[in-house]
């Protein structure tokens, strides 16, 4: 008896022959053949069977080549041929169109790539793309090959110029990743630097592995990002690390910090009873939710009022942030909601612990960063503008026109 039918339909019986695309993969082969001839022709400064003066070279057949395309598998013959070198013997011409060794279109490698970030294992990647690659397997080293090439890209992010660009906030906080150090794993602490532009959109400026998260690192950093042109930003929004806030004092006196809300709300949760926290919770959003700054203080000392007896280590935990849980209701009302948190790297976070999740940990630091760039690169995190960023003229003014008082 033959084999019986799966009663499961696979998705060519669902959506049917794809005519076009075998349309244009018929063509395809024509279409490649005719662009490498012409930049052939280029090379030599003569078109095949011209006989022309100044020729740089002479053809010399061609070879047979298979690439693999967004279209799927194109058996090619590609031309070959000599270049003359004055004064030297004639080397081989090599195309740029067709580089030596490739077998994929860059177009099919970034797909590859993008599919790795976005959190699919080779397996997966391989049964997604098995209408294009179901001639060409792809080994396990495919895909680390592919994500190894950003390593240079990495290192020029890591030290490009930040002189022509104003950064207005700035928000730095910190994130813990699982990475295996001597054989054994280990949380390391990830630096995170995050800048406001003039035209509101958020932009990564640095992310660094360190041993552990203190004042010393955070200077470094600060450090490094000063060197590399930042500009003392209008605010910066932190967390209550101590070690970066007495760091902020180093690099920029007197520079306007705002403590992340939701960082001393959970804060908060951990001083109070459980039976407390619902309207602890409610008494502290009537501060950092008000819809004024005097409203806000009102509510301040209400909280104070409400809880400096029932839960003292609250009121303690509420008073340690100080006058810097509301620095953001002196900046445009339209910003607020973005200004009291650090929420834009946490974000950031969130997507990289969904991408390694399944993976339990990393096998070095260098691996863990170029994750993380590789997801910004891949578009998986993507930022977007920050509220009433048309008002951020109106902040570079009065932060100007403060510095000139100062002064």
């Amino acid at each position: 008896m033959g084999e019986s039918k799966s009663a499961v339909v696979s998705l060519p019986e669902v959506f049917g022959p794809d005519l076009l695309t075998e349309g244009i993969r018929g063509r395809l082969r024509a279409i490649v053949e005719a662009l490498v001839e012409a930049e052939l022709d280029v090379a030599l400064e003569a078109a095949r069977y011209a006989r022309a003066e100044g020729r740089m070279g002479h053809r010399n057949g061609s070879k047979p080549r298979t690439l693999h395309t967004s279209f799927g598998k194109v058996e090619l013959e590609v031309p070959r041929a000599r270049l003359a070198q004055p004064q030297e013997d004639t080397r081989e011409w090599r195309s740029r169109l067709l580089p030596r060794y490739q077998r994929r279109t860059t177009g099919l490698d970034e797909a590859l790539v993008s599919l790795y970030f976005s959190g699919t294992n080779l397996r997966r990647i391989k049964m997604a793309l098995r209408p294009l690659t179901a001639e060409a397997p792809l080994g396990k080293n495919v895909v680390s090959r592919l994500v190894l090439r950003l390593r240079e890209h990495l290192e020029a992010w890591k030290t490009r110029s930040l002189r022509d660009s104003s950064y207005v906030f700035l928000y730095l906080d910190a994130t813990n990743l699982k990475v295996k150090i001597f054989k054994k794993v280990r949380k390391v602490p990830v630096l995170v630097a995050l800048g406001v532009r003039l035209d509101g959109q958020k932009e990564i400026l640095a992310m660094e592995p360190q041993l552990k998260e203190a004042e010393a690192t955070w200077s470094e950093m600060l450090e490094a990002l000063v060197r590399r042109g930042l500009k003392r930003p209008a605010l910066v929004v932190i967390d209550g690390h101590a070690g970066l806030r007495s760091a902020l004092d180093t690099t920029w006196p007197r520079v306007k910090v705002q403590r992340c809300a939701v960082h001393k709300l959970r804060n908060l949760e951990t001083h109070c009873l459980k039976e407390q926290y619902p309207q602890v919770k409610t008494d502290y959003h009537e501060i950092v939710g008000a819809k004024s700054k005097p409203a806000a203080e009102a509510a301040y000392k209400k909280f104070v009022r409400t809880w400096e007896e029932r839960a003292p280590k609250v009121v303690k935990s509420l008073e340690e942030a100080g006058e810097e849980l509301l620095t953001f209701y002196d900046f445009p009302s339209e910003q607020w909601k973005c200004l009291r948190t650090t929420n834009p790297i946490e974000r950031l976070n969130l997507e990289f612990k969904r991408r390694v999740k399944t993976q339990g940990s990393l096998p070095s630091e260098e691996s863990a960063i170029l994750l993380l760039f590789g997801l910004i690169v891949s578009g998986q995190i993507r930022f977007r503008k920050i509220d009433g960023w048309e008002k951020i003229v109106d902040v570079v003014k009065a932060e100007n026109e403060d510095l000139k008082k100062a002064s």
